[in-house]
């Protein structure tokens, strides 16, 4: 019996690489370090840490939403970022 793809379980490894981050990277998430980001939910085994997919999945979207956009001063009318240009 195969598991769901939603319900497959994750190791840091696996989430590192889906991230394109480092291990230590994944356990700052975990353990949350990462100043605006909210802690990566996991399964505890001991010291083993777990992600379940579904979850991944939702925290890359609430985390996605709550991402820091520029203030709108920095956008012109037409929706672009203003040019900073430095003498």
């Amino acid at each position: 019996m195969s598991v769901p793809i939603q319900d497959e379980i994750l190791t840091v490894a696996d989430v590192a690489k889906e991230l394109r981050c480092s291990k230590p990277h994944i356990y700052n998430l975990i353990n949350g370090r990462v100043p605006g980001v909210t802690p990566l939910p996991v399964i505890s085994l001991g010291r083993k840490r777990l992600v379940r997919r579904s979850s991944l999945q939702r925290w890359l979207r609430i985390n996605e939403k709550e991402g820091i956009l520029p203030a709108l001063s920095e956008i012109d009318p037409v929706r672009r970022m203003e040019e900073t240009h430095h003498a």
